[in-house]
């Protein structure tokens, strides 16, 4: 068994027990449950919860990785690295939605080498690793066969981060491509939906390492194509993303604005 086979059959069932206990913190659907750190940008008990049951099994299992979570921030160093999202989606988590994640992603480098994304109220569990494929609830998976944007579904995902008129020119330039568009508030499992052939693309002008670091592998290994999150100063500061289905990577790009290089 390779090292990163054995990264990944540590990274499922932990990511699910995760889930499972934030599951049992999540409030019922009314009003958001949660502080906001930010414009749009909550924080529950779970989150920390969560995160600190990650670092500490990954770092039993494996005390030689380095480690970074959303909420802590980096941790400790090491060749390779986890990177957590203990709840992608957490405004959908204070309001009693269903649609939220827990995302673990291995860094080697700057390079995405394995991920899961568990989503325990719907019942999904994304997982891959460089080289060997990626799976939905254990079946593989791949993205969809789409060659026209205008059959196609897009989510944009929206960032405070940046100014709301450039995502409304993006919204409207790929509306006008004829795609019917979505938006669902988590963008890790957005990006999952893509590689599983769910949808055929998600665009957002500015998304974390930690909201993507897991995707970036599932995406690969689904065969999608996917923006390179980690040129310049992504892994630190953030980046665009941009991931589709190989027929209609282009004209979303063309679309969006996004290049698939950076």
């Amino acid at each position: 068994m390779t090292a990163l086979q054995r990264r990944l059959d540590v990274a499922i069932p932990l990511a699910q027990e995760a889930g499972r206990r934030a599951l049992a913190m999540q409030p019922p659907p009314g009003a958001p449950e949660a502080t906001l750190k930010g414009t749009q940008d909550w924080l529950t008990a779970a989150d920390g919860a969560t995160e600190k049951f990650l670092a500490e099994s990954l770092a039993a299992a494996f005390p030689e990785d380095g480690f970074m979570g959303e909420e802590t921030g980096s941790g400790r160093e090491g060749g390779l690295r986890w990177i957590v999202d203990p709840i992608d989606g957490t405004s959908n988590f204070a309001r009693g939605s269903r649609r939220w994640c827990v995302s673990v992603g291995l860094l080697d480098g700057r390079q995405s080498v394995a991920g899961v994304i568990h989503a325990p109220a719907l019942g999904d569990t994304f997982a891959a690793r460089q080289g060997n494929g990626a799976t939905l609830n254990t079946a593989p998976m791949r993205a969809a066969t789409t060659t026209d944007l205008a059959r196609g579904q897009v989510e944009c995902g929206w960032s405070h981060r940046r100014p709301n008129a450039g995502y409304y020119r993006m919204v409207q330039a790929i509306m006008e491509r004829g795609a019917m568009l979505r938006a669902g508030g988590s963008g890790a499992l957005g990006l999952a939906d893509v590689a599983a052939g769910r949808i055929d693309g998600y665009a957002e002008l500015h998304i974390n390492l930690w909201d993507v670091a897991a995707a970036l592998c599932i995406l690969t290994e689904s065969g999608a194509r996917v923006s390179d999150f980690t040129a310049g100063d992504g892994m630190l500061e953030g980046n665009h993303i941009l991931a589709a289905a190989p027929g209609i990577a282009e004209a979303l790009s063309e679309a969006a604005g996004l290049g698939f290089s950076g």
